[in-house]
Formats: C-alpha cells, sequence, structure tokens
C-alpha cells in the first residue's frame, strides 16, 4: 500500500473494523482513529472493556509503524503496555498516535486514547518489528 488513505488502512484490518475502530487521519508524523461506546463492547460497569480501548490503540498504534516503515517491509506487535487512567461510560474514544522511535528493526508508537470531554482515558506505548520485503529475502 503506497500512501494509503485512512479508509484503506481501516480496511487492512478486518478486526479492528468489526469492533467499529475507524481511521480517521493516517499521516507518518501522527494517525488518528476512534471508537464509540457500545454496549456490546462494555464490562461491568457499562463501561468500555480494556481489551476493546487496547485494540484501539492497537490499531491506530500498528497503522502509525506501518506509515513509517521503509518500503516494501511489513510490521508486527512484539509488546504493548497500557496504562489505564479512567473508564469510558459514554461517547467516543478517540485514539493519537505518534511514532517516538523509527528504527531499522523496530518501530515504537505511542497511543493516548482521550474521551468526549478530551480526557486522557488510556496511554498505550507499543513496540512494533520491522519484518524485511519478503521478495527480497533468499528462498
Amino acid at each position: 500500500m503506497t500512501n494509503p488513505q485512512p479508509a484503506e488502512l481501516a480496511a487492512a484490518m478486518p478486526y479492528a473494523a468489526r469492533l467499529g475502530i475507524t481511521i480517521d487521519e493516517a499521516a507518518p508524523e501522527r494517525v488518528t482513529g476512534s471508537l464509540a461506546w457500545e454496549a456490546d463492547l462494555c464490562t461491568v460497569g457499562k463501561t468500555l472493556h480494556g481489551g476493546a480501548l487496547m485494540s484501539l490503540a492497537d490499531a491506530v498504534g500498528a497503522a502509525c509503524a506501518y506509515l513509517n516503515l521503509p518500503p516494501g517491509a511489513s510490521t508486527s506487535t512484539v509488546e504493548s503496555k497500557t496504562n489505564f487512567f479512567r473508564a469510558a461510560r459514554a461517547g467516543t474514544v478517540r485514539a493519537t498516535s505518534r511514532p517516538l522511535h523509527m528504527g531499522r528493526t523496530f518501530v515504537v508508537v505511542q497511543t493516548d486514547l482521550h474521551d468526549d470531554d478530551n480526557r486522557l482515558v488510556a496511554q498505550t506505548t507499543q513496540t512494533q518489528a520491522v519484518l524485511p520485503d519478503s521478495s527480497r529475502r533468499a528462498p
């Protein structure tokens, strides 16, 4: 995918699409996305499940990592760490991902999740492996 549009990035992640995650803006320096509160994505107390929030962060973070890869390379999450700060009980959670480190073998991104009142819900830092272009590997 050369210079993918947000809809193309979202379409490449069927799990994220199934959850209702959207990619709203996509550039190497910043990717944004969102997830609307839905009852079937909740846990006790009608709050968005931590797994749903982590899925949002992972999808947006992976898109950010992908946009910072060398041509032909792909990526895979190797580590993800999330701090949860408050519950999301309604509305839409918005994610903003920015690269922290763009190396030859790993890309590290930070994704901040905010609620409708712009309060920090969670922060995720994830490491993505840079997988070289498979067409250039020896058979």
